[in-house]
């Protein structure tokens, strides 16, 4: 099982004040996270894309490319790129340059996305949010797989026989495809043989089962092995030495972050009642101590009949770069080790 850090680049807090620090030393921050990543041997971390205030992540290729230049062996990704608005010859040329920097290990999580911003921002209608991505990812693939592209669809001029370049360093650049919870979005992951990045960030994660294999028999019928098929889990968390210290650094940043999101997508305030059952054996939160978390994920994975990858997803709790660092470390060292063993 692989095992790392998903990232919204969100504006920081200083350690000392609980101030916000400056969106220069919040990404000098980030870039130091990625690589104290990568030194305590955890296999991938990504990059959201958001357009918002509170975020730094509207350009992850960049981002990207920055840690590539300081990272050695950890695989560096979206999480993801909001397909449905981005034009795929410049979503592949980016992510092509940086596995070229990266020498090998660039990867790409493509999705809709669950924040719009992006629709208005470039000029596409959020009534179409699920033809654009269906035409994008046609197209996105057709470029990975073929130098010389010969393609025609509805929401972009077509292309006839122009190459693409730069080529990656990977023959066949990793395309995960990012879902949430429709199962039209499973099922046709499942058809073209991607590998899925589930993302859970509430209720029960073993509900997802019947989704994951509305996944799995897509590709069986579509003629993929079971190895091609790998299913990842994207999940809010957050590790300390202890639970106890785990729920008391998480649980106010978490509460007010998600609360704040919730106002604007009809969501209830969170309740600690809430949040106790998200942190209890079958709710969607990582928060706990090493050993604690290492069972949960692996519980987790029994219940999805069997994980490849988990991230967590650290920014939503507005914790210090200090306490992010730490939680690396736990997770790098203490909790990996116990997946691996599996």
């Amino acid at each position: 099982m692989e095992i790392g850090i998903d990232s919204f680049a969100s504006a920081m807090l200083s350690n000392d004040t609980g101030t916000p620090i400056s969106s220069v030393d919040a990404m000098s921050q980030l870039l130091d996270r990625i690589v104290y990543a990568d030194q305590v041997g955890l296999d991938v971390f990504g990059i959201g894309e958001h357009h918002r205030k509170e975020f730094l992540d509207s350009a992850p290729a960049v981002i990207l490319a920055a840690a590539a230049s300081r990272t050695q062996r950890i695989k560096l990704t979206s999480a993801v790129t909001v397909l449905s608005a981005a034009d795929p010859v410049r979503v592949f040329q980016s992510f092509a340059t940086l596995d070229l920097i990266a020498q090998g290990r660039a990867e790409l999580v493509v999705g809709r996305g669950s924040s719009v911003e992006a629709f208005p921002l470039f000029g596409f209608n959020l009534q179409e949010y699920d033809e654009l991505f269906i035409e994008k990812l046609n197209l996105l693939l057709t470029i990975r797989d073929n130098e010389f592209v010969n393609w025609s669809g509805r929401y972009r001029a077509p292309l006839k026989n122009q190459p693409v370049y730069p080529r990656p360093l990977q023959p066949q650049l990793p395309i995960w495809l990012g879902v949430g919870g429709t199962p039209e979005s499973f099922a046709r992951a499942g058809s073209l043989g991607l590998p899925l990045m589930v993302a859970i960030i509430g209720g029960e994660t073993h509900r997802f089962r019947p989704l994951v294999d509305l996944y799995r028999s897509a590709g069986k019928r579509a003629g993929y092995t079971p190895e091609q098929l790998r299913v990842g889990l994207h999940s809010l968390g957050y590790v300390a030495e202890s639970t106890e210290q785990a729920i008391d650094d998480y649980y106010e940043g978490y509460a007010e972050t998600m609360t704040k999101i919730g106002r604007e997508r009809g969501w209830p305030p969170v309740t600690r009642p809430q949040f106790n059952a998200q942190i209890g054996p079958k709710g969607a939160l990582l928060v706990g101590g090493p050993d604690e978390v290492a069972a949960k994920i692996q519980a987790h994975s029994e219940a999805l009949g069997g994980i490849s990858r988990v991230t967590f997803q650290m920014d939503n709790a507005a914790l210090p770069h200090a306490k992010l660092l730490r939680s690396i470390e736990l997770i790098g060292t203490r909790v990996a080790p116990l997946l691996r063993l599996h």
